[in-house]
């Protein structure tokens, strides 16, 4: 497989490449990192990292007029390098800029047999913000036979003759390496929604129960035997550095791999995983607890570290989801009690994954500074002595001011060392 590049955009990669090799060797990386092992190997008063999710608003992040590359070959590592280099001169979190250019195995991954299609609409700006599925099964017990295991295949020539590209154009600069997750897709329920949808998933625990969990129970077969081909066909790579479980959350951890680790064969043990089940949020907990956590429970054991959650409450279920195998990490969403988490996180070395209320941010012109403060003052006064981080994410605009976003870290790092006293 042939890959090439007009000169001007192999020289202007290049020299991009090299911008974001100097910003990785920056010590300020470092401490980042430190910070990072501190709060996932268990440190309780490890100092809580602030990352801000921009791809949600690239409208503002990445707006067309930063791209000089016109191939859609050039544009996709443009862009890769660029979000790296804008973060850190724009936005200054607590993201650790990466020292290697990553990419993924080309796989292929028929999880069902059937074709699940979507309508989406654009907003005034231009921007496609909602979506809607065309749900292929309307009746569940009739339609069920239509769904087939799961079929995976990789590219392992084109992979390798990718990566063998960029190691050409980037690699004096940045090492180009293969990472992945475990690849089993277990947000279970969200798969159900897609097939069937919500209204369909709530009634169908009353009026066909017995479907309800045959279903469930193809899902969670279906993401353990994606997740174990991929285990059998070698292509885990370790994600215990500077990857993301999930939503932004560094892995850097000494928790993994597990002992035994061969590295030349890694395993599902060896992972950080995640899951969640944001569209139970209707659901009660005993209905939960029937219907969704002993699937969740099994298709989460192989994993070796877990990050649990998204902008679901997690306090309904906690029961429930302090029994999932491994884990490490679990959401505390702007729906979410946090002095119930709080005090049910104690000792238990769990991070609180504290996602701050993105409207704060999106929704004013202008960032409200004191009632920031106090948004992220109530997280640290309701999680005393445990691991915290702080994810921001869902936000859909911050009108074209990203000194919004980066005042919006400098004032959680400031209430941050009040509360840390340092």
């Amino acid at each position: 497989m042939a890959f090439d590049l007009p000169s001007g955009e192999r020289t202007y990669l290049r020299e991009l490449a090299k911008r974001q090799a100097g910003i990785a060797a920056l010590p300020v990386m470092r401490e980042r990192e430190r910070r990072w092992f501190a709060l996932n190997d268990g440190g309780t008063d490890a100092r809580p990292p602030v990352v801000v999710e921009t791809w949600t608003f690239d409208r503002d992040f990445m707006p067309e007029g930063v791209f000089r590359c016109s191939t859609d070959l050039g544009r996709g590592i443009e862009t890769q390098l660029l979000r790296n280099v804008r973060n850190h001169e724009l936005i200054d979190d607590d993201k650790v800029c990466p020292s290697t250019f990553d990419v993924g195995w080309w796989t292929s991954i028929d999880e069902f047999g059937v074709r699940i299609e979507a309508e989406h609409i654009k907003d005034s700006q231009g921007v496609e913000t909602g979506y809607r599925y065309k749900h292929p099964i309307t009746d569940l017990e009739r339609d069920f036979g239509m769904l087939k295991p799961a079929k995976c295949s990789v590219d392992r020539e084109g992979t390798k003759s990718y990566q063998a590209f960029l190691e050409e154009l980037l690699g004096e600069f940045l090492p180009v390496r293969i990472r992945t997750g475990v690849f089993g897709p277990t947000m279970l329920t969200h798969r159900v929604i897609e097939l069937m949808g919500m209204e369909a998933f709530f009634s169908g625990m009353y009026e066909t129960p017995e479907a309800i969990h045959r279903l469930m129970a193809f899902l969670r077969d279906n993401a353990l035997a994606v997740m174990r081909w991929a285990e059998s066909e070698n292509l885990l790579r370790l994600n215990n550095g500077n990857q993301d479980s999930f939503g932004s959350s560094c892995n850097f951890t000494t928790k993994l791999p597990a002992p035994g680790h061969d590295p030349a064969r890694v395993r599902l043990r060896d992972m950080w995983g995640c899951a969640n089940s944001q569209e139970t949020v209707g659901v009660s907990p005993a209905m939960f607890h029937e219907f969704c956590f002993p699937y969740y429970r099994d298709a989460v054991e192989p994993m070796g570290l877990l990050y649990y959650g998204c902008c679901e409450p997690t306090h309904p279920y906690w029961e429930d989801l302090r029994r999932l195998p491994h884990l490490k990490k679990v959401s505390i969403s702007r729906w979410c009690n946090q002095a119930f988490m709080g005090e049910a996180l104690q000792g238990t070395g769990i991070v609180f994954s504290r996602k701050p209320d993105p409207n704060r941010l999106a929704v004013p012109a202008k960032l409200d500074e004191a009632d920031w403060a106090a948004h992220i003052r109530e997280s640290l006064d309701a999680a005393p002595g445990i691991p915290v981080e702080f994810i921001v994410r869902d936000v859909y605009t911050v009108h074209g001011d990203l000194g919004n976003a980066r005042r919006a870290v400098e004032i959680a790092r400031r209430e941050i060392d009040r509360s840390y006293r340092r």
